[in-house]
């Protein structure tokens, strides 16, 4: 059988699977293109001076940021789906099937999945495109007469970038799941057994060192210069949100290990929740890795753009005037990040509660009722909310503080604590929604089919 042969079986006996990563690399397409295709509306459209230059920042430094979200989403969901289908993986290895076959047929897989998934990007890609254009026509940052234009480099990034990802991210995640003994990796299959690679956290030191470093010199370098600190300070908590994420499996591990007493206060459904959250580590630190990004980068953007607009508010009526353009489209673009990061709260949690039919069928025959399963799914989840809450609060410190001591002169930032209520309300809301929904319909299955059919 060929690799891409056997990469289409797999998609076909494994569509739950991998929806999450073609979602992924959807959203991820659609995101580039349009960032990627005011590039092509610069040279079509002959633009100069500051029009141009607007152009071009914002398809390579937000476009930046956006490639670097959408590489850390397509290895969190690829990953999440290679590691579902570690028990196949191990049957494969015991029944003759070599690491690199293998390694192909998931390489394979997560490249059909990305020219798909490109090919599909493109209509939303222009759709989004011209609304960004049409953005920057309505505050002034372009003139009107530079139309739109969806020219070669939009479609040539955005699907040359998430084929590269998901190949590159395949070949780490294929090079962690099959290479091994066949013993060990049955077990880790059983055991859902993680292990964070020297790699991985090496990179997430590296994001994290990056982050401090942007918020000193926030505080520091750009205290003279404090009208241009949002440039600095608005990149510390990204860094910071993604460096925090990649050590999600330690956090999460962490976590349970701190609230298990607290968890079997709750009951069958907490001890439920506490023995699943210990046996899912990888899965869980998949659901909580969007969290973190969502919650981080939301809060400390936001905090930033109230302190930033009271700052020029208090410096007189012209001043407030000339920014406002800026400032609205730093949370228009900084909005594109946030919804891109919260669909893949939604995305990843379904993708993984889908996969946990069989569990909660052994759970049920055990004695475990309906309600009992729900509940630990609720208490599972709001678990996962407070590890990315925490983790994502300490993130967005990175821009708050150093900005709001800056811009502000405190590290208090403006705002009030609404706009944090407000951060958590809708990452709690978003987790616990879409958890319930998911385990709700994954427990309409008889738990005698559940169990035979996986």
């Amino acid at each position: 059988m060929t690799m891409v042969a056997l990469a289409l079986r797999t998609l076909r006996h494994r569509a739950g699977g991998s929806a999450a990563s073609f979602l992924a690399l959807l959203f991820g397409a659609t995101v580039l293109m349009a960032f990627a295709s005011m590039l092509d509306v610069a040279i079509a459209g002959d633009a100069r001076g500051s029009a141009r230059e607007t152009l071009v920042l914002m398809a390579t430094v937000v476009g930046g940021w956006g490639l670097m979200l959408v590489v850390l989403a397509v290895v969190s969901t690829l990953t999440l789906a290679v590691r579902q289908r570690a028990a196949e993986t191990a049957l494969l290895k015991s029944l003759g099937a070599t690491p690199a076959r293998l390694a192909r047929a998931i390489v394979g897989e997560a490249a059909v999945l990305a020219l798909l998934a490109g090919a599909l990007a493109v209509v939303p890609g222009v759709l989004a495109g011209r609304g960004l254009l049409a953005l920057l026509h309505s505050t002034d940052q372009v003139p009107e007469d530079i139309g739109y234009t969806f020219g070669p480099l939009a479609p040539v990034m955005g699907i040359g970038i998430v084929l590269v990802a998901a190949v590159l991210a395949a070949l780490v995640t294929a090079r962690r799941t099959t290479r091994g003994p066949v013993v060990e990796s049955i077990n880790d299959a059983e055991t859902g057994r993680t292990r964070m690679s020297k790699k991985r956290m090496v990179a997430a030191g590296l994001f994290l060192a990056l982050g401090v470093d942007l918020a000193v010199v926030t505080a520091t370098v750009m205290r003279d210069e404090a009208e241009a600190a949002i440039a600095t300070a608005g990149q510390a908590d990204i860094l910071a949100s993604i460096g925090l994420a990649l050590l999600a499996p330690v956090l999460v591990r962490r976590a349970v290990g701190l609230l298990a007493g607290p968890l079997r206060l709750a009951g069958v459904a907490g001890e439920l929740a506490a023995a699943g959250l210990r046996r899912r580590t990888g899965q869980a630190a998949a659901v909580v890795t969007p969290i973190v990004l969502f919650t981080g980068i939301g809060i400390g953007t936001l905090y930033m753009q109230a302190t930033e607009n009271a700052a020029a508010k208090a410096a007189g009526t012209a001043a407030a005037a000339e920014q406002e353009n800026v400032q609205t489209l730093n949370l228009v673009v900084i909005g594109m990040i946030v919804a891109f990061t919260a669909l893949m709260v939604v995305n990843t949690l379904i993708a993984a509660t889908a996969h946990r039919r069989r569990e909660f069928g052994q759970q049920r025959l055990a004695g475990a009722t309906p309600g009992q399963v729900l509940g630990a799914a609720a208490v599972e989840g709001t678990v996962l909310a407070l590890v990315g809450l925490a983790c994502g609060t300490v993130a967005s410190l990175f821009t708050i503080m150093p900005f709001g001591s800056v811009r502000g002169g405190s590290v208090v930032p403006e705002g009030g604590p609404w706009i944090y209520l407000g951060m958590a309300a809708v990452a709690f809301a978003l987790t616990l929604g879409t958890a319930l929904g998911a385990t709700r319909r994954a427990l309409r299955t008889p738990a005698v089919v559940a169990v035979a059919a996986s």
